[in-house]
């Protein structure tokens, strides 16, 4: 009824007895003289505190396993993620938006860095010699046009021209990377692509000791037998209960699979492709993975309807437009070639504008915020010795290491691999 303590708490608070004449207890011994009875009201004070004591006493054991889970999150982002597991991720998303809308990118001016593209030494999964693409005998997909750089702004030196990088197979190169500005308004912001050929590559979803979690073969880092053939690797997408999709990986489904959901999906081949579940991919005998998150934010080779406004919130907490963040991207071209996408300055609609001016066919939002995004490539730097793989961020001002995917990792991630090593 209204207004009675909780059950199982009775007892430990204490309910008033029935008093019977001379102010005793029902059912108490008799008293003699006027002895004062205070026992009473302590021994509830004390109750209720220890009970308290308990309620805040068991969130803080949670929180303090939480900060001591293995991987390589830090204190604060093992403290966000533990505010998101116990239903306070409204509050989480609250102080990010405030954060973002007082910490936005400034409009104008220019680059405060030359467009470079740093790579790793050549030495690892490179075979044959030559020039880029001069005399190859390995079949490749061709790579998409040089990307626009946006209406209004007069091209920057290398702006959205794809440069080489990365290991070579018969003098055919394996990916090629280039930066190019998010939009004429806010000029000053360097974004990064990647184009990856899939006839020369092969891809691997790992996954992480948190997301999706569980047991599994497939190590949640790249291990030391296979990094010599390790070309590069990139984030994947939202935590599960965020991403409105399921994962499948190893032949078994991890969470359930979403019909409509945008899906990154492997083959027994290492061949990889993004479209919407149920429509452009569907499961079959020669499905290795399937990582789903959202639904897709460039189809047809354009941009959907949609992202500005974020109706009935398919695209999750991506503050449509309006907030500018880290965000992250991947996508097929109408060549089977796999693009990724990144950088700061960037809302739900820039990011599919910039997917689509890269030559993307259909793509799909990965993460979002610089925790948890990470494009690197590797090489080792003493050929043949797998100890000496170094990592090289595709931008200068990402937040996570090189190194990262090499130790093991709270999130899953994909591990992308020369064919011909």
């Amino acid at each position: 009824m209204p207004g009675s303590p909780p059950a199982g708490l009775v007892d430990l608070v204490g309910t008033p007895k029935p008093t019977g004449a001379g102010g005793g207890a029902v059912g108490d011994p008799p008293t003699s003289g006027s002895r004062p009875s205070g026992g009473g009201w302590k021994r509830r004070v004390i109750a209720l505190v220890f009970v308290l004591g308990l309620v805040c006493l068991l969130p803080a054991i949670s929180l303090i396993q939480a900060l001591s889970a293995p991987g390589n999150l830090s204190a604060s982002e093992l403290s966000v993620e533990w505010m998101r597991d116990h239903n306070m991720g409204s509050l989480v998303n609250t102080v990010e938006r405030w954060w973002f809308t007082n910490h936005q990118v400034k409009e104008g001016g220019e680059p405060d860095r030359a467009i470079a593209i740093d790579a790793p030494p050549e030495s690892a999964g490179s075979s044959g010699s030559g020039s880029k693409n001069e005399s190859s005998h390995v079949s490749t997909t061709p790579k998409p046009a040089d990307v626009a750089v946006p209406d209004g702004l007069s091209p920057l030196p290398d702006e959205g021209v794809w440069q080489p990088v990365g290991p070579t197979v018969d003098g055919a190169s394996t990916m090629y990377a280039t930066q190019v500005r998010p939009d004429a308004v806010h000029s000053s912001v360097l974004d990064g692509l990647v184009w990856l050929d899939p006839k020369l590559l092969r891809f691997v979803l790992h996954p992480g000791l948190q997301v999706p979690g569980g047991t599994f073969a497939t190590p949640p880092k790249v291990p030391m037998d296979e990094r010599l053939a390790l070309v590069a690797a990139f984030n994947s997408g939202f935590r599960l209960e965020d991403g409105h999709g399921g994962v499948y990986l190893e032949g078994k489904t991890v969470s359930p699979l979403r019909v409509g959901a945008a899906s990154f999906v492997i083959d027994t081949n290492g061949v990889a492709t993004v479209g919407e579940w149920g429509r452009d991919v569907s499961m079959g005998p020669n499905v290795v993975s399937v990582r789903q998150n959202l639904d897709l934010i460039v189809d047809g080779g354009k941009p959907v309807a949609g992202l500005d406004d974020n109706v009935d919130g398919k695209w999750g907490a991506t503050y449509g437009n309006k907030v500018l963040v880290w965000r992250s991207a991947v996508c097929v071209d109408a060549n089977g070639g796999i693009i990724y996408g990144y950088g700061n300055g960037l809302g739900a609609l820039s990011l599919a504008e910039l997917m689509t001016r890269a030559g993307c066919q259909r793509a799909m939002e990965l993460d979002i915020n610089t925790v948890w995004m990470t494009f690197n490539f590797y090489g080792a730097a003493v050929p043949g010795d797998p100890n000496s793989v170094v990592g090289t961020k595709l931008l200068p001002d990402q937040r996570k290491p090189g190194t990262r995917y090499l130790a093991d990792d709270a999130r899953d991630f994909y591990a992308v691999f020369n064919r011909n090593p």
